[in-house]
């Protein structure tokens, strides 16, 4: 079976290049801007045909939040108008999407109960609203799709929350960062494990639908920064919660953000670990690098 992998130099598509290198039972086929226009319907056609290819993991995506009000055409382009056009070809080829989505779908969204995939959604600001229209592209399409929504995503690769903590209290004697946000940090090689094992193990076929996944657990920003630090050991900087409200934003983020994987847990049988855990394997490969 053939298998592109579009956004392939990002940080989820890096780490599904490293699980694909350990050994898989498909080709795998990794594309970036660079080499292949997702929001163009010509090339993607074109390049799905060319690659003979039975499926596609979607891991491309506008994902500055900030930046995204600023920008709102080109977000809507890479995040809404390319998965319906990936979609299409796959619908028109017979053969399967899996689709990376957000939690930022349910942005505004109140009370502290886990979300699970049959939450009304309510997006705020352009990067939450052009995912869910995203989603809704790859629905109306008809394509068979497995839609996966994650949350707090890093790794070793590019620009991440953890990364740069690492930078920050290595280089600064005190840091401020919020406390009134909670979510679950999901390290991106899990993410790439669960859906290379989805894939390896023929588990899509009559179970395509929306399924969140992140690691286990909760936390804050502001704990998640304090995690960094200890298995870092940069100790020498003073790591102080603060509310939201005292970094101006142009966007709304989600106050609680924790995802239910009680849906993904049972059809596909997986097991998460504790973002703890997968944190101090991160960085652990980033000192040896």
């Amino acid at each position: 079976m053939n298998i592109l992998v579009t956004g392939a130099n990002g940080q989820l598509g890096r780490c599904i290049r490293d699980r694909v290198a350990e050994g898989v039972k498909d080709t795998y086929i990794f594309t970036d801007v660079a080499v292949l226009d997702i929001t163009s319907r010509e090339a993607v056609e074109q390049a799905l045909d060319d690659l003979a290819a039975d499926m596609v993991i979607n891991c491309a995506a506008y994902t500055d939040v900030e930046k995204a009000e600023d920008e709102a055409e080109k977000a809507g382009l890479i995040n809404a108008t390319a998965p319906g056009y990936l979609a299409s070809a796959m619908k028109a080829r017979g053969g399967l999407l899996i689709h990376v989505s957000t939690d930022y779908v349910f942005g505004g969204n109140t009370g502290n109960t886990p979300r699970d995939e049959t939450e009304p959604v309510n997006p705020t600001g352009v990067y939450g609203a052009t995912k869910l229209a995203g989603e809704e592209a790859v629905a109306l399409s008809g394509v068979k799709a497995i839609v996966i929504r994650t949350a707090w995503l890093y790794s070793e690769y590019g620009r991440n929350f953890v990364k740069t903590m690492l930078k920050l209290t290595a280089e600064r004697p005190e840091l401020n960062v919020v406390f009134d946000q909670a979510g679950t940090p999901t390290y991106a090689r899990d993410l790439a494990d669960a859906i290379v094992s989805i894939v390896d193990r023929r588990l899509y076929e009559g179970n395509e639908g929306i399924y969140h996944y992140s690691d286990e657990g909760v936390t804050s920003w502001y704990d998640f920064a304090c995690a960094i630090a200890s298995f870092a050991g940069h100790d020498n900087c003073d790591i102080r919660p603060c509310h939201s409200d005292e970094f101006p934003s142009k966007v709304v983020r989600p106050a609680y953000s924790v995802l239910d994987k009680s849906k993904i847990k049972k059809v596909f049988g997986l097991q998460i670990p504790h973002w703890a855990v997968s944190l101090a394997a991160c960085i652990e490969k980033l000192k040896k690098s």
